[in-house]
């Protein structure tokens, strides 16, 4: 197990092999601020390695848009708050992907994509999305995008 993300002190820890590191290490941040602040609910990243079940379970959901990323993905985390699971993935070229899945019928559930200050956006995304930007100062500059998912999936457990 891995200690809970600081956001206080950034951290490039697990994500040294990255060209943005600094920048994804802030994106990650991000999302514990976020967590802490909102759910007052520690942020803990994992080995993507040691989770294979977590990585099919995002390709499963990107296969509704015919999405396929070529970036190792370097970390993944889940919180499950509010009846909400929060799935994440860090990818080795800087993309921030998080799953926002409603557990209750007709809830909210999305895909969210956000892009590290620094990286191009991948092929795979430029044709699909328009990235809108927002300032962060943990993160930098953040483009960001989403779509909603439209199949019925269950998270694996970390």
């Amino acid at each position: 197990m891995t200690e809970p993300v600081d956001f206080k002190q950034v951290s490039t820890s697990g994500l040294t092999s990255s060209p943005v590191a600094p920048a994804l290490a802030g994106l990650r941040a991000n999302e514990a601020r976020y967590f802490w602040n909102k759910y007052k609910v520690p942020f803990t990243t994992f080995p993507a390695a040691a989770h294979p079940a977590v990585i099919a379970y995002v390709n499963a959901i990107l296969a509704e848009k015919a999405l396929t990323l070529t970036a190792a993905p370097l970390e993944v985390a889940q919180e499950r708050v509010a009846g909400i699971v929060w799935t994440y993935v860090f990818y080795e070229d800087g993309l921030a992907l998080n799953i926002l899945y409603t557990e209750a019928d007709g809830g909210k559930r999305a895909v969210g994509l956000k892009l590290a200050e620094g990286m191009a956006v991948p092929a795979a995304l430029a044709d699909k999305f328009k990235f809108a930007h927002q300032k962060s100062k943990l993160a930098g500059v953040i483009r960001g995008s989403y779509f909603v998912i439209k199949g019925t999936y269950t998270a694996p457990t970390l």
